[in-house]
């Protein structure tokens, strides 16, 4: 398999913005499915913030955080440690070679993730090898063209075709949430809990945190640099995306609603 490439990348913008996402409003399709004492694998777990939750929420269940990036991996740990969660791990690994037995843990559970990959297919087989039987493999990805916003500022709608050809040219699906189901079923799951969630930005502070996010990782994160070497933008339009999401901010009546799938699937 050709070389994956994370869209997003880890500049400090884009794990600044993962860093604040809890399992309340990451995961809350799968919160009522975990007790104490579970074992549960957060594959692509970034700096930890929801890894961190599920420790919480499973004491003394081990949970294990893994991602491609040990970077990303040292912030991960030191949030797990400042809240004394001695259940909580972290460790450097590839979601289609896990270095687990099979039949590990109760949930393996991937947020985000899918929609990067170049096989979400052979992914989920191989979340699913790790699951224990009658554990429950879950996953939960956006679904960019289903993303919707007000007013209709111009640049975001640039800004989503730019980023629609970056995440197309890494071999990726943008589009994932729709299409995790089929995905699903490809893998050879059978017993299927569908289901869908937003997140919303329009309150003030939520439409600001969510612009300044995405102003800073148009200009600087890897956005910035793959639009750029595949002549997918030059600066000035980077520049002019920056500006339209500040200017998208500062609307009273903004909205922006990001669509989500999720499943759980029973191993």
């Amino acid at each position: 398999m050709a070389s994956e490439t994370y869209s997003h990348g880890h500049h400090r913008s884009v794990v600044d913005a993962h860093a604040v996402r809890t399992a309340q409003d990451c995961a809350a399709y799968l919160l009522p499915e975990l007790t104490s004492g579970m074992s549960v694998l957060d594959v692509g777990c970034g700096p930890g913030s929801i890894t961190a939750d599920f420790a919480a929420l499973v004491a003394p269940g081990p949970v294990v955080g893994l991602d491609s990036s040990e970077d990303v991996l040292v912030s991960a740990r030191s949030r797990a440690a400042g809240r004394g969660l001695a259940n909580a791990s972290f460790t450097a690994g590839n979601v289609y070679d896990l270095d687990f037995p099979d039949e590990t843990f109760d949930i393996v559970h991937a947020h985000q993730v899918l929609q990067h990959l170049m096989d979400p297919v052979a992914a989920l087989r191989e979340m699913r090898r790790v699951a224990r039987p009658g554990g429950l493999v879950a996953v939960r990805d956006a679904d960019f063209s289903g993303m919707i916003w007000h007013p209709p500022t111009p640049e975001l709608a640039q800004w989503m075709a730019v980023y629609q050809e970056i995440a197309r040219g890494n071999s990726a699906e943008p589009d994932a949430g729709r299409h995790l189901l089929g995905w699903a079923l490809e893998a050879g799951f059978t017993d299927i809990a569908p289901s869908s969630s937003n997140w919303l930005y329009a309150a003030p502070e939520e439409r600001r945190r969510h612009a300044d996010s995405w102003s800073e990782r148009v200009l600087h994160s890897a956005f910035a640099e793959q639009a750029q070497e595949r002549g997918l933008a030059d600066r000035q339009l980077l520049e002019r995306l920056a500006a339209g999401w500040k200017e998208w901010a500062a609307a009273p009546d903004g909205w922006f609603l990001i669509p989500c799938g999720e499943l759980l699937l029973r191993a």
